[in-house]
C-alpha cells in the first residue's frame, strides 16, 4: 500500500466519556444500593449509614457494616457545617472531564463524627487554614446519565 492509497480519518472535537470513566456514579435504586444517600442529598441533607447492631458510623454510606457485617443499617443526618481538617490543591492529574477546572482545592472535612474528602469551592489554597469552618454545597451533575444526579462539596462559611 503506497502513501497515496491511505485513508484519512478525522478526530472528533469532543469525545463522550465511556460510562466506566464517569467520575459520578449512577444514583437510582436500579443502579446503586446507596440510592437513599443521593435522594437525601437531592433534598438538601448530607447523610450516611449507621449500623443498628454495633453502632458503627461509616462514610461513605454502606449496604453492609464493615465492622460486624450486619445489613441492619439506617441513614443518619450529618451536620451541614464542618471544619477543614486538611487540604491540598489539584494542579494536574484531575479526573477525566475535570482537566479544565484545575487548579482546585480538595480537602478532608470533619462533619460531626465523620471525616470525609470533598472538593472545597470558593477559595484558593492560600486563603485557607486548617480548622476553617466550611458549609455544605450541593451541586447538580449534568450529562452522562439519563437521570438527574447530585454530589456534595464544601465551601468556606461566610
Amino acid at each position: 500500500m503506497s502513501e497515496h492509497d491511505r485513508e484519512t480519518v478525522e478526530l472528533p472535537e469532543t469525545i463522550e466519556l465511556p460510562r466506566l470513566l464517569d467520575f459520578y456514579e449512577l444514583q437510582t435504586a436500579e443502579h446503586t444500593g446507596i440510592h437513599e444517600f443521593y435522594e437525601n442529598l437531592r433534598a438538601g441533607t448530607l447523610t450516611t449509614t449507621s449500623c443498628r447492631d454495633c453502632g458503627d458510623l461509616q462514610f461513605p454510606p454502606r449496604v453492609v457494616c464493615p465492622e460486624c457485617h450486619s445489613d441492619e443499617l439506617e441513614y443518619v443526618e450529618l451536620p451541614d457545617e464542618g471544619e477543614l481538617f486538611a487540604f491540598s490543591t489539584v494542579r494536574a492529574g484531575a479526573p477525566l472531564g475535570m482537566e479544565s477546572e484545575v487548579p482546585f482545592v480538595t480537602g478532608i472535612v470533619e462533619v460531626g463524627d465523620v471525616r470525609l474528602s470533598s472538593r472545597i469551592d470558593g477559595a484558593d489554597y492560600d486563603e485557607l487554614e486548617i480548622g476553617d469552618p466550611v458549609s455544605l454545597k450541593i451541586v447538580e451533575i449534568e450529562g452522562g446519565a439519563d437521570h438527574e444526579r447530585v454530589f456534595f462539596r464544601f465551601e468556606p462559611r461566610a
